[in-house]
């Protein structure tokens, strides 16, 4: 027990001797510490969005023809692969006819060249069998037909050849022919039809009219435009809540999904769009938004007691303590919630700062905390 009462003694001498020194080493200071606080954001700022569909085309037809019917109209709701029109064009069935008359004439020439080599080959057979008792046939006769039966062979390859592309064309044509009903990309409504039976209708180019308008949607994006000093709360994937005046009261949701990560230097304003799953159909595209956009940055903010704050001509900054020695960090204030400040800067919940800053507190400087702090 002696013992241990002459250890106590010991190190509280220490302790003594330890402060003593510390409170003559100028380059010492004992101040109060607290503790940056990190809370969950939770205010939120009105921007203004609007409700896109999430895909939007012009139909069009692949080949000029005269429309011969119309399935749907304004406000048909069709899946991927419904036919929407059909097109008639005469000239293409007369196209296919010419050139499947065509694959015809080649594959009878290849025929009559096909019999034409097996001819040369048996001659040539012939005279090798016969070339085999001399002086029956002449050398040079034997040459002849095999260079014969050597042309017929590639005159039958050059017409199969011939025979490939007028069937290779016919399936072009044919393939061609398929897009004389038109059909829709993907699920969707139609928004708009603009031809009727009878119309002109071809391929898109300056002169052309679309036939229907596609919009998909059972999804949606929402476009808004975040301005500058919120760009810190920009997080692909948050939840964000929005209104619209169609349903007063009904909050509905969308997804961070696609940030221009490019301020628009006319407006200072971020665009960002967000990803809507327009369940039931309520929603509509062209609608405005009321978007409850988060201030917070990073889903959060760090708070600090207003005297930690110290403002100077040059700048703004809190006194951050690590490993007994200060740092100035600089931040911007922001609101006031009750006795903590909001601030921005490189600072997270858990650092040590100075209750109450002062620029005589130079970075470098060691710090010892009081007591109790």
């Amino acid at each position: 027990m002696r013992q241990r009462n002459l250890l106590r003694a010991a190190a509280a001498a220490l302790a003594v001797l330890a402060g003593a020194q510390a409170a003559d080493d100028p380059k010492t200071v004992t101040a109060k510490l607290v503790e940056v606080v990190s809370k969950p954001s939770q205010s939120t700022t009105t921007l203004p969005g609007e409700l896109r569909p999430f895909r939007s085309i012009d139909v069009y037809a692949k080949v000029s023809g005269f429309v011969a019917s119309v399935r749907v109209d304004r406000g048909s709701r069709v899946r991927k692969g419904d036919v929407l029109a059909t097109v008639s064009a005469p000239e293409m069935q007369a196209r296919i006819a010419e050139a499947k008359a065509n694959v015809v004439a080649v594959e009878s020439e290849r025929a009559e060249a096909d019999a034409k080599r097996a001819a040369a080959e048996t001659t040539l057979q012939r005279l090798q069998e016969a070339a085999k008792t001399p002086g029956v046939v002449a050398g040079q006769d034997v040459v002849l037909a095999d260079k014969a039966l050597d042309a017929e062979k590639a005159r039958v390859a050059s017409i199969g050849t011939s025979v490939q592309a007028a069937q290779a064309s016919v399936a072009a044509i044919e393939e061609m022919a398929k897009y004389l009903s038109v059909s829709a990309e993907f699920d969707g409504v139609i928004t708009e039809r603009l031809i009727h039976e009878g119309s002109l209708v071809g391929p898109e180019s300056r002169d052309a009219s679309p036939m229907f308008r596609l919009e998909q949607i059972d999804r949606l994006r929402l476009v808004a435009a975040v301005p500058e000093d919120l760009a810190g709360s920009i997080r692909k994937g948050a939840r964000v809540s929005f209104t619209v005046s169609t349903y007063p009261g009904q909050k509905f949701a969308g997804v961070v999904a696609r940030p221009a990560f490019s301020m628009d230097s006319k407006t200072r304003t971020m665009p960002v769009e967000l990803d809507v799953v327009n369940t039931g159909g309520k929603l509509s595209p062209g609608m405005y938004a009321e978007i409850a956009w988060p201030q917070g940055r990073g889903g959060g903010s760090v708070m600090v007691p207003p005297k930690a704050i110290k403002a100077t001509t040059e700048r703004i900054f809190v006194i951050r303590v690590v490993n007994g020695v200060a740092e100035w960090v600089d931040v911007r204030r922001g609101a006031q919630e009750g006795n903590l400040v909001e601030v921005q800067g490189n600072l997270k919940g858990g650092d040590k700062v100075l209750e109450r800053a002062t620029d005589e507190i130079q970075p470098g400087t060691r710090v010892q905390a009081e007591a109790g702090s």
